[in-house]
């Protein structure tokens, strides 16, 4: 039986301690928050948790196998290395770190002292997610075009990060997932309408070495909650819809042809194909009961999670490079990553 402790028990925790508790493997042996009020509601719903105001505890605590962080981004750096350095197995709400010099360091950490790191993206695994990456996979939608996404809700404001690193973070480690290859160039813009905190509301483009392009749209000022993605290929178009209850994914078998040479743009004739419209069957699985349970299985089995530390750096280094973008007004930034990630996946 692996003894989970979970730190932080506030927006995310009481989910991680929920779904942790619902496997067969694993339990979650300690909690700890600053707030004893919060200490004390997860007392009220799991009555033989230990509880603390100091993380400390779980670290010393010989039960816990593994920490589950849910605090704020500033913090997650020292809890991390903290645990690690504890001969702790680590899971950490995203985005893993602040900077990529902090994640290089933890996955350092946790390969010499042979821990799994793993970040908690958790749309990686939902079954839509899951759908979208096998048809890119089988070549069902054909030659990737483009990636459209859009995140919009009214808050919640953070002080700490910016909307991308709370939103497009999400669309980043999917486009990351189900794209065979890495973007080269970030570019991005942001706008800040409330004094003193960070941007609510950014656009962020990812470009490629071929044609293909990915948008992301993020925005707490929205007075409709909007989670919707566009992934267009040359044979086929999806569009997925996460507040959907049922049909999350559509399947749409149009596009256009073109008739004429490129030599000769003047005689290019454009033409459209309709077809049929396909919603393939997902299953009603909680995304983060099968992240838990992935986690579990790599500490039992000596895998390595899909959102490891090194997918965790990628995701980091292109949020960065959108930071620095915005700051440049939208100046397009290349990403020069790849020798680290090798130096890392080592």
């Amino acid at each position: 039986m692996i003894g989970i402790g979970v730190i932080g028990y506030g927006y995310w925790g009481p989910n991680l301690v929920r779904n942790f508790m619902n496997g067969d493997v694993a339990r979650v042996i300690a909690v700890s928050d600053l707030d004893p009020a919060k200490l004390t509601a997860s007392k009220r719903l799991y009555p033989g948790l230990e509880t603390t105001t100091n993380f400390r505890d779980l670290l010393k605590n010989p039960a816990v196998d593994a920490v589950a962080i849910a605090t704020p981004v500033h913090t997650h750096y020292e809890l991390a290395l903290a645990a690690l350095k504890a001969g702790k197995h680590v899971f950490v709400e995203k985005p893993l770190a602040e900077t990529s010099e902090q994640v290089l360091h933890l996955i350092e950490e946790a390969d010499r002292r042979k821990l799994t790191l793993m970040v908690d993206h958790t749309f990686l695994y939902t079954p839509a997610v899951q759908k979208i990456r096998q048809l890119v996979e089988e070549q069902a939608l054909g030659d990737i075009y483009y990636y459209n996404g859009i995140r919009a809700s009214l808050g919640l404001f953070q002080s700490d990060v910016n909307v991308i690193w709370d939103l497009a973070v999400h669309d980043i480690s999917i486009i990351q997932h189900i794209f065979d290859q890495q973007p080269i160039a970030v570019s991005a813009t942001g706008t800040c309408h409330v004094a003193g905190t960070p941007e609510n509301m950014a656009h962020v483009a990812l470009f490629f070495q071929n044609n293909c392009v990915a948008h992301i749209s993020v925005n707490w000022l929205s007075p409709v909650k909007i989670r919707q993605t566009l992934v267009g290929g040359s044979r086929k178009m999806i569009v997925y819809d996460d507040l959907e209850p049922t049909e999350k994914i559509k399947v749409y078998d149009k596009g256009i042809t073109v008739n004429g040479s490129a030599e000769k743009a003047r005689q290019l004739r454009i033409g459209y194909r309709a077809g049929d419209m396909w919603a393939p069957h997902l299953a009603a699985k909680e995304a983060l009961q099968t992240e838990a349970e992935h986690f579990i299985d790599c500490l039992c089995n000596g895998k390595t999670p899909i959102s490891n530390g090194t997918s965790g750096l990628r995701v980091i280094e292109i949020l960065e490079a959108a930071s620095r973008s915005i700051a440049a007004q939208g100046k397009p930034v290349r990403l020069k990553s790849n020798a680290r990630l090798k130096e890392a996946a080592v």
